[in-house]
């Protein structure tokens, strides 16, 4: 198939000879397309990146000025080689993108890591029609239906208004995951401070430079935090800096969440099924709206994906990259 020729997996990666590219490579490679600024995405060490300008703030947030050789901004179509390459919003997260690579008449479309829902901190999806169509399967099985974010925000509200004299301690994943949770608190009227761990700042001062609106932060590194509502990385349930709240309620946001099993695992009393990710149901819906002529499959429930592309008629195929969830981070 002309696809292979175009694109392929490799040691390091998804690999395009024609442009000498590598997209999210696993290891540091001469030439690297980023979709996006999660760890298991996003590596330094490359001799050039190409990313979103976004992206590409991110990483150094994340990583330092130094984490490259060189940067370039995407910034509409752009040859490199015998490839034309564009980037087209995912909605994960802020910056975040699928990246096509079209040579001749054929057109792949990374997708890296993307959601269908309405999220008030990023662009939204952007179809893209394309002969192959490479999805990720982080909640690729059809247990995964997310309720709307809307419900879990009011379960979370309803949870504070209950328990009024209890900080309620959220995790949340410092890139995209918080301040997408402090974004819908926001959107659903709540105005009352909300206190971050000290590890989220910089991400969410960032954020706020791209015009998302968080409202007032203030931080949950003093010894005494008086805001009820309080967002830190999952990181931080498990070192002495939880111990300063008296009975706090624990919550954790995450697509995860919808399996109750993992709820219980991580001692979560209030689990909210919030993810930057797409559900069994968005993510079958745009293999439909999509219509590709073949699906590749990357990071999570491969073999959930594949079955149902082989049901209906779609080729379909594994890359076996490797990957680790983003959410739980």
């Amino acid at each position: 198939m002309q696809a292979d020729r175009i694109l392929h997996p490799t040691e390091a990666g998804l690999y395009c000879p024609e442009g000498g590219f590598h997209i999210d490579p696993l290891r540091p490679v001469e030439r690297a397309l980023i979709t996006h600024g999660h760890s298991d995405h996003a590596r330094a060490g490359h001799g050039a990146v190409l990313a979103t300008a976004q992206t590409l703030d991110i990483m150094r947030l994340r990583m330092g000025p130094d984490f490259a050789g060189t940067t370039q901004i995407a910034d509409g179509p752009l040859r490199i080689g015998g490839v034309t390459v564009d980037f087209r919003p995912a909605g994960h997260v802020l910056g975040s993108s699928q990246i096509s690579v079209t040579s001749g008449d054929c057109r792949i479309v990374v997708s890296g890591d993307y959601s269908r829902a309405p999220n008030p901190t990023c662009a939204p999806f952007e179809p893209v029609a394309c002969d192959v169509f490479v999805t990720e399967a982080t909640f690729g099985l059809p247990v995964f239906r997310f309720p709307g974010p809307a419900t879990q925000v009011a379960k979370l509200i309803a949870s504070m208004a209950e328990f009024p004299d209890r900080p309620h301690l959220i995790g949340a994943y410092a890139l995209g995951k918080a301040q997408h949770v402090i974004a819908l608190m926001r959107e659903a009227g709540y105005d009352a401070p909300i206190a971050i761990h000290g590890a989220l700042q910089a991400m969410c001062d960032y954020y706020r430079t791209q015009g998302v609106d968080l409202g007032v932060l203030v931080p949950a590194t003093a010894d005494q935090v008086t805001a009820q509502l309080v967002i830190a990385p999952p990181s931080a349930f498990a070192s002495p800096w939880v111990q300063r709240f008296r009975d706090p309620v624990i919550g954790f946001a995450s697509g995860w969440m919808a399996v109750r099993a993992r709820a219980r695992q991580r001692g979560v009393e209030l689990p909210l099924v919030i993810s930057d990710h797409v559900d069994w149901p968005a993510l079958t819906a745009t293999l439909t709206e999509l219509s590709p002529s073949e699906v590749w499959v990357t990071h999570g429930a491969e073999e959930g994906v594949i079955r149902w592309c082989e049901l209906a008629q779609i080729p379909a195929r594994p890359l076996r990259l490797v990957g680790y969830e983003d959410e739980a981070e």
